[in-house]
């Protein structure tokens, strides 16, 4: 399944789009089973990186190794569709076994068939619908979802299932561009954990801290066209940039102090004869000092946030028994919950559970079916959801965005504001269509919280912001002196910015008791209690076909292949029995001992199947003479 050296060697790696150069000559080495977190600005290249390690653009100059027969893992661009299940989408996507079971439904040479099954038992075939239902589950789709066709669900749903199938064809380097973008925090900590125990290469780009620290054991730097390999997660890169920064200051210092030191000596002595020559060789000296090349980031603008002018006595909401839906149709019920004037509330619960009804009740845009719901006189409230960024006209442009929202304003009021927001001089006059992602991110900000709001309502507000201007908001946010609600997959942001967390599960909305660890934990321990088992009805599952008629070299072939298939399940079972036998097994590390448990259930059944068709052809040898 997994290649065991696998590793990518990038050399004087040479490419331009357009006038813009991304990479310059740019080299780096990524060593054997590395999980390496890919990094830099956006825009800077990371995607096109990508597009050119799987061959689909060709560079300027330079060289992309991988060795020989490495098998590649990468999401496309495009979201799956059609009348395909789910579960035989993701099977699909191991494509060896697919082409073996399509030969063992029309093989009838016993030596064919016995091949075909040895080479199904080498792979761990019969355990890949069990394996492709764990995946599915852990990224959100229980089994009745599994067995829906992809063209039920929506764009990001089926773009879940193209990671699913990703992970699930267990690629020698696995490629992933912001794998978190289209899941919920529940399905991003179960990646976290599922890319921590990755047994190949990861290079995954990301703005997410907390998966870059709990996964990466490399960081990869893109920066001015420049590849610089760290060794370590985020947290340790972010040291090693900060010391280096350091280094680069103080040399830079010190060549300065000999720069002067030196040009003195020339400007003193140069006219004089006795000390032409000590001056020629000072000068010559200066012209081989390079500079000390200092490590400069780009200036990230600050996000400003404007806190209520006046605070409202709390609590600025109260809910009693409320419920709260769409038509007749309840999504959360017998609500008794008070939001203060400064509460910081982190919402918690997998997509579905109604964590947006839940928002769009407290900003005012949905009411109560039933029970009571107070809100304080004059609250006013900001609502950012990540679906309005691709709401946004791409013909304005920033300085009409405000414009309309200051109808009565001189323009150098307008222009002061879209500055303030982070658009100043001609960025304020380009269209929202040539803006980034997280420029359109920063001007939704700057709309929510135009009138300073009593509550700001943050769903999932990072989409579209790299890691420093996620530290920005986060700052922002601290700073921000009204009451906030968070949705949102990244942990780290919750961490830093909530004071209590809500569970949204179960048809209701309640105080968490825990912080974030105990959260996944939570998350983390109930998915493995509930992911499919081998036992399950399994689709496609590998046929054991028998042929009526062999002649006596065709049946000890075969016999011998069922009888090997038996030694090698019995081997794996007893080296996990061996395991699992260990006193310290599980409390030394739980996780991998329930691992082992499964995948002992697993290989039982798959050697009781195999003794029972070895016993099946051995009566027919039998019975043959």
């Amino acid at each position: 399944m997994y290649g065991s050296r696998s590793m990518l060697t990038i050399n004087d790696l040479t490419y331009r789009l357009g006038d813009r150069l991304l990479f310059d000559k740019a080299g780096a080495f990524l060593p054997a089973r590395a999980r390496t977190g890919f990094v830099g600005r956006n825009g800077a290249g990371k995607t096109t990186l990508f597009r050119l390690i799987a061959g689909e653009i060709a560079a300027e100059s330079g060289t992309i190794a991988l060795p020989a027969r490495t098998r590649l893992g990468r999401v496309e661009q495009e979201a799956p569709g059609g009348a395909t299940r789910l579960i035989d989408f993701v099977l699909a996507a191991d494509i060896e076994r697919a082409e073996l079971l399509s030969r063992a439904e029309t093989a009838h040479d016993p030596h064919d068939i016995a091949e075909i099954q040895t080479r199904l038992a080498d792979i761990d075939a019969h355990s890949a619908p069990a394996r492709a239902a764990t995946i599915l589950h852990g990224l959100g789709f229980d089994s009745g979802a599994q067995l829906r066709a992809l063209s039920e669900f929506s764009g990001g749903w089926r773009m879940r299932v193209a990671l699913a199938a990703v992970l699930f064809s267990a690629p020698d380097l696995l490629l992933l561009d912001e794998p978190t973008n289209y899941l919920d925090l529940e399905g991003t900590l179960w990646l976290v954990d599922y890319l921590a125990r990755y047994p190949a290469n990861v290079l995954v780009i990301s703005h997410d801290r907390d998966l870059l620290d709990a996964v990466a054991t490399h960081i990869l730097h893109l920066e001015r066209g420049k590849l610089t390999l760290y060794k370590g997660n985020y947290a340790s890169f972010e040291k090693q940039r900060r010391e280096a920064a350091l280094l680069a200051a103080k040399a830079g210092k010190k060549l300065d102090e000999q720069r002067k030191h030196l040009q003195a000596f020339v400007d003193r002595f140069r006219a004089k004869a006795t000390k032409a020559r000590q001056a020629q060789s000072r000068l010559k000296m200066l012209e081989r000092m390079e500079p000390v090349t200092a490590i400069v980031d780009d200036s990230v603008l600050p996000i400003h946030l404007p806190s209520p002018e006046k605070p409202l006595s709390p609590p600025i909401i109260a809910l009693e028994r409320a419920s709260v839906g769409y038509g007749d149709r309840v999504v959360l019920s017998r609500l008794t919950l008070s939001l203060s004037n400064d509460d910081r509330i982190g919402l918690l619960g997998a997509n579905g559970n109604g964590k947006s009804t839940f928002a769009k009740l407290l900003g005012g845009r949905l009411e109560t079916m039933d029970g009571r719901m107070v809100r304080a006189a004059k609250l006013d409230s900001g609502f950012f959801a990540q679906h309005q960024v691709d709401d946004l006209n791409l013909d304005d442009t920033p300085c009409r965005v405000f414009a309309r929202l200051m109808p009565e304003a001189p323009e150098a009021r307008v222009r002061a504001r879209a500055a303030q927001t982070g658009f100043s001089g001609a960025r304020a006059d380009t269209k929202v269509a040539h803006l980034s992602g997280g420029e359109k991110a920063r001007l939704l900000l700057g709309v929510a919280t135009f009138n300073a709001p009593h509550l700001l309502i943050l769903d999932e507000p990072t989409n579209h912001l790299d890691i420093d201007s996620r530290a920005a908001l986060i700052e922002a946010i601290n700073a921000y002196e009204g009451a906030v609600v968070l949705v949102s997959h990244d942990r780290y942001l919750l961490e830093a910015c909530a004071d209590r967390l809500w569970l949204v599960a179960d048809g209701n909305v309640r105080a968490f008791d825990g912080d974030m660890d105990d959260y996944a934990r939570l998350v983390l321990s109930k998915t493995r209690t509930e992911e499919p088992n081998s036992a399950a009805p399994a689709p496609n599952a590998p046929p054991s076909v028998v042929p009526k008629r062999r002649d006596a070299g065709q049946m000890r072939r075969t016999l011998a292949a069922a009888e090997e298939k038996v030694e090698k399940l019995t081997t794996l079972l007893a080296r996990v029995d061996a395991a699992l036998a260990s006193p310290e097994a599980f409390t030394r590390n739980p996780p991998e001992a329930a691992r082992l448990a499964a995948q002992r259930a697993e290989l039982a059944e798959a050697l009781a199947a195999a003794e029972d068709h070895w016993l099946t052809l051995a009566g027919e040898a039998e019975n043959a003479g």
